[in-house]
């Protein structure tokens, strides 16, 4: 199962951790992975290529997992925000679609 967490301080999304393979189909045709890789791609590319950002992005292959977290504060802080309220949106309606492969937190 892939499980995703938002980080939320005070009413701010401030990152995300993705972690795990999904399992709903073999390496190279599971499509739950390739929405969640590219919802992923999508935030990390708009947050930090095209609003500038600055998120501070790690990933580590072993444990599939790739965590994004933000600065103290972003220059363009309602789109930051929006992006990322975008990308929680998306995967929550991949969960309620695969509810057996997908879980959407907010801590």
């Amino acid at each position: 199962m892939t499980r995703v967490e938002f980080f939320n301080q005070n009413g701010r999304i401030t990152g995300f951790c993705c972690q795990g393979h999904s399992g709903y189909g073999e390496a190279g045709t599971d499509v739950v992975c390739a929405a969640v890789s590219t919802a992923v791609n999508f935030a990390e590319c708009t947050l930090n290529d095209v609003l500038g950002a600055n998120a501070k992005v790690r990933v580590n292959d072993e444990e599939a997992r790739v965590t994004l977290t933000l600065p103290a504060s972003c220059e363009d802080e309602e789109a930051v925000q929006a992006v990322l309220t975008g990308m929680m949106l998306t995967l929550s309606a991949l969960r309620d679609e695969y509810p057996d492969y997908i879980e959407v937190l907010e801590v």
